[in-house]
């Protein structure tokens, strides 16, 4: 088989921040060892790539690292030969937008046109106006998890003071370009028939041009430890805190409630809480401080120690395009109790527990009968693993974008 050139288009590739960079990561890795010679072509913050995948640096501002005025102008004013995209970025964050999508992709757009050895270009979600132009002259292949509209709206549902929706409005002022560009692409590759769906409804995009495959996960990575003991007394998730679209708010609430009866129980939450924000105050205000406790930037040996010495995994997330924390907890042989929304009930089938999101009492509810009977749930949790193992496999998964792949590339020599 013919081995290609291939190059990953990431505007940003954060190591722990978010999936983006593991993702990243992972797929880089798995074209390469098929064969397949990989660039990663990224805009900050960089990603943490394996032996044999090149990183290909496309420098933005880096706007995000600090949210301090005097700090972005520093970046603003250090950075030399300025063009029109370095203004737009700057201004358009200062308002309080988010530019980095846009900007990126007219960067990668400039670097393609004069570095153009590559066979196929595939690019994770920035769905910017640069891509319109990539893929006059390309094979392109779109990544789209799941339409930033389902975020968008979660935000505004979550309060109703004036000045944060008008900030909500500001910072999602690049739907308006994924709205239009979306439609435009001719080959999307996303991760759940449910992100299919919100595709075709919200990005106004055929259904012929969307084609679903999931996911993969190294399951190696995420296993069981054998000796490793688990605490009854600990619950674990995994939540980027103070996104609404995440659901903690509920597992806090439950925790809560599970604390009457249970003064050790305690939750993990592999995340952190924005300093002073609304998850910071929620377990204030719940009396629950000491039964929690944030893990963030950890390696994923450590998150494989810390679902190992778990009793219980909870996805309490209102949406997900693909659950990440769903299938790493069921390969780590976690019970899980996991909404029942959106592409969660693809992921975990009949090996997890599925239940209403926002409800609180129901999870406290099932957390106890999970714990008072344990051994039959850990039963289940051993097959949730091993429907992972089947299911989500890297090589089944890369087999399936390397066909794909050929297939868009002989369409576009054809036309």
């Amino acid at each position: 088989m013919q081995k290609l050139n291939i190059a990953i288009l990431s505007y940003r590739s954060a190591k722990f921040g978010g999936g983006q960079g593991i993702y990243i990561k992972d797929i880089s890795y798995a074209l390469s060892l098929m064969g397949h010679n990989v660039d990663v072509i990224s805009g900050p913050p960089y990603p943490d790539l394996h032996d044999g995948v090149k990183l290909i640096k496309l420098p933005g501002l880096d706007l995000f690292e600090t949210f301090s005025f005097k700090d972005r102008f520093k970046k603003f004013k250090k950075k030399k030969c300025k063009n029109f995209d370095d203004y737009y970025e700057f201004f358009i964050a200062l308002a309080g937008g988010f530019p980095e999508l846009r900007t990126f992709g007219n960067r990668a757009n400039n670097y393609l046109k004069n570095n153009n050895n590559y066979d196929v270009i595939i690019d994770n979600q920035s769905i910017s106006y640069g891509l319109t132009e990539i893929q006059k002259r390309f094979p392109l292949i779109e990544i789209i998890h799941h339409p930033i509209t389902f975020d968008f709206k979660f935000e505004l549902a979550a309060s109703k003071k004036i000045k944060y929706k008008i900030s909500r409005y500001l910072w999602y002022s690049f739907l308006k370009m994924q709205k239009q560009v979306a439609p435009k692409l001719q080959n999307i590759i996303t991760v759940s028939q449910s992100s299919k769906k919100g595709i075709i409804e919200e990005f106004n995009c055929k259904k012929n041009n969307i084609l679903v495959i999931n996911n993969g996960l190294d399951t190696e990575e995420f296993s069981p430890i054998e000796e490793s003991v688990r605490d009854l007394n600990r619950l674990i998730t995994t939540a980027s805190a103070d996104v609404p679209l995440k659901g903690l708010d509920y597992s806090l609430k439950a925790l809560k409630i599970l604390k009457k009866d249970n003064p050790n129980i305690h939750l993990i939450v592999i995340g952190s809480p924005k300093k002073g924000g609304h998850t910071e105050r929620l377990i204030k205000e719940l009396n629950i401080k000491d039964n929690v406790f944030f893990k963030k930037h950890i390696s994923k040996e450590e998150i494989r120690k810390l679902y190992s010495t778990s009793s219980v995994a909870i996805v309490s997330s209102l949406y997900e395009g693909f659950g990440y924390p769903v299938i790493e907890a069921m390969s780590c042989e976690v019970p899980l109790i996991a909404t029942n929304v959106s592409s969660i009930p693809e992921l975990v089938g009949k090996y997890g527990i599925l239940i209403d999101p926002k409800d609180e009492n129901l999870l406290s509810h099932k957390i106890k009968n999970v714990l008072s009977n344990y051994d039959e749930h850990k039963k289940t949790a051993i097959l949730g693993r091993q429907h992972i193992i089947k299911t989500f496999n890297w090589s089944k998964i890369i087999s399936e974008y390397e066909k794909t792949i050929f297939k868009v590339i002989e369409n576009f020599r054809k036309c």
